[in-house]
């Protein structure tokens, strides 16, 4: 397993963002974007998922959190290569409790497949994170909730998709956001217009005042 890339706290550490990247890349691809939006007391841990070989890409082994076997909504899913996923984001979460970090001061959050796991993990946990953050995602095994559902319901969650996006389709984005209404009291859909799969400085901006507002200074 690559180590992930942590960026630490640059005054005393009260609180930590995690963020996982997407399909193919490593913790590098966004660990110098995070760090530019994360508060000085706020660590930053991005990990690099496992190589294997990815259904979606004709089989071409890569850094894949869960295999992927389809971009369409109603396609077929790696249900136990995602819950196996989860299990490895619960614990890094549970590293930081016991490092002295409460649940309530830690945030995931991801891009694509990433996002799609920051936001099945969330929702999964039984204690309440800081918050969620899910970009150009969507929900993974979603026909298993309200069932699989395990964080309270007041679950702070940014959701944000360019309404050009080739890969991750924005209907797809708009229908979590649908279902993530029936879930959790207030979730946040904002999606940028003529973005395509990646992110912007518009996005990037409300993602920096997402965290903060989530993770306030103590």
């Amino acid at each position: 397993m690559t180590a992930p890339v942590v960026v630490s706290a640059s005054m005393k550490h009260t609180a930590t963002l995690i963020f996982l990247h997407g399909l193919g890349d490593t913790g590098h691809g966004w660990s110098s974007t995070m760090a530019a939006l994360k508060p000085a007391y706020c660590k930053l841990i991005c990990p690099t998922a496992p190589s294997m070989p990815v259904t979606f890409n004709a089989g071409y082994t890569m850094p894949s959190w869960f295999d992927l076997r389809s971009l369409d909504d109603s396609g077929p899913e790696d249900e136990e290569g995602i819950k196996s996923a989860t299990k490895k984001i619960h614990n890094m979460i549970e590293e930081e409790v016991k490092a002295g970090i409460p649940h309530n001061r830690i945030i995931i959050g991801g891009f694509s497949q990433g996002g799609a796991l920051a936001l099945y993990s969330a929702l999964t946990l039984p204690s309440q994170l800081g918050g969620v953050i899910c970009l150009s995602g969507w929900l993974p095994l979603n026909k298993s909730f309200p069932g699989a559902l395990k964080c309270p319901d007041t679950l702070r969650v940014l959701q944000c998709h360019g309404d050009c996006d080739p890969l991750v389709s924005f209907k797809w984005g708009q229908m979590t956001a649908s279902i993530l209404n029936t879930l959790i009291k207030s979730p946040d859909f904002k999606s940028y217009r003529g973005l395509m799969h990646s992110s912007s400085d518009e996005e990037l901006s409300d993602v920096k005042e997402f965290i903060s507002n989530s993770l306030p200074p103590v």
